[in-house]
């Protein structure tokens, strides 16, 4: 379903197999299906995630009167009440949103899926001989998303800044997850052209530069873009692992423990590291949680027993 646009009949075509995880924190739910693919006779596996949009502070003067528009009540004590509503349909405040994964790749559904979740430390030796090389052996097709948006194939409209140099260039745009209208939850992606960098341990000292230069226009941006307080509104993050394996720093209100190393200690961490040879980046015990559906699991599970003898 390459560069062919989702839209409302296209979903009516969706064949649902199964559940693939759901949150309650977040509203979202992950299925699995399959839906029309126009290179293949037959449907292509997809994945379809669902999230309840935020409710906007902009309706918030006519919501209670003008939106709900049913409800059902569920318990009263003294000045307490409970109740269950219905939102009339508005054009303007959207339910859901919706992202499609078509065609899934296993990765794809391994990595949605709900599953067991187990810190592991990284150490030098253990990324040496277990994590590099499996990142050496994807596919060119695993960053195949990554190299359209920087050859601008894709998601160019949503170009918000780019610095187009090979070696130290970088790209700013909206994330896929954030809804492009909350600004409370305003999430950015800077992506490198660079191709030498996968993970922050291929960091080093003559990118530190860039690392603040990621800093400094993202700032610039939310200031004049939305209002908001240059650097200091953002929480900027790299993570470890990344979900896709192309260095990728974001910025935004919320980390996830465990995967996101902030940006101004990765920074500080390459200002002390020697002039020659190995950053401290790269002499580090990484800690982060990693999925039993990941390739990884199995072998960094049984490393951890060797590394507490």
């Amino acid at each position: 379903m390459q560069g062919k646009s989702v839209d409302v009949a296209l979903l009516r075509n969706f064949r649902f197999d199964r559940v693939l995880n759901d949150d309650p924190l977040v509203h979202s739910l992950f299925i699995l299906g399959k839906l029309p693919h126009a290179s293949s006779d037959s449907p292509s596996p997809a994945i379809i995630s669902l999230q309840r949009t935020h409710l906007p502070v902009d309706f918030a003067h006519t919501l209670v009167q003008d939106l709900v528009e049913q409800v059902k009540p569920l318990e009263s004590n003294d000045i307490y009440h409970w109740l269950l509503g219905w939102l009339a349909r508005n054009s303007e405040c959207p339910d859901v949103k919706i992202n499609v994964i078509c065609p899934a790749t296993d990765v794809h559904i391994r990595k949605y899926s709900r599953q067991r979740i187990i810190m592991v430390k990284e150490t030098p030796l253990l990324y040496q001989t277990v994590v590099q090389p499996y990142i050496q052996g994807f596919p060119p097709s695993r960053f195949e998303w990554v190299h359209n948006i920087l050859s601008h194939n894709v998601e160019s409209n949503k170009l918000l800044f780019e610095d187009n140099n090979p070696e130290t260039g970088f790209i700013i745009l909206p994330d896929m997850k954030w809804d492009l209208e909350t600004i409370s939850s305003l999430y950015l992606v800077a992506i490198v052209h660079s191709r030498s960098i996968a993970t922050l341990r291929d960091l080093t000292r003559k990118d530190i530069p860039m690392l603040k230069a990621i800093r400094r226009e993202a700032g610039r941006l939310v200031r004049e873009k939305w209002g908001l307080e240059g650097e200091q509104s953002l929480r900027f993050y790299i993570h470890y692992q990344p979900s896709y394996f192309n260095a990728n720093y974001s910025g935004f209100k919320g980390i996830c423990i465990g995967q996101a190393h902030l940006l101004e200690d990765i920074i500080s961490l390459l200002e002390l590291s020697p002039l020659i040879g190995p950053t401290l980046l790269a002499q580090m015990t990484l800690t982060y949680e990693l999925g039993e559906q990941s390739a990884l699991f199995q072998p960094m599970l049984e490393a951890q027993d060797l590394l507490d003898r």
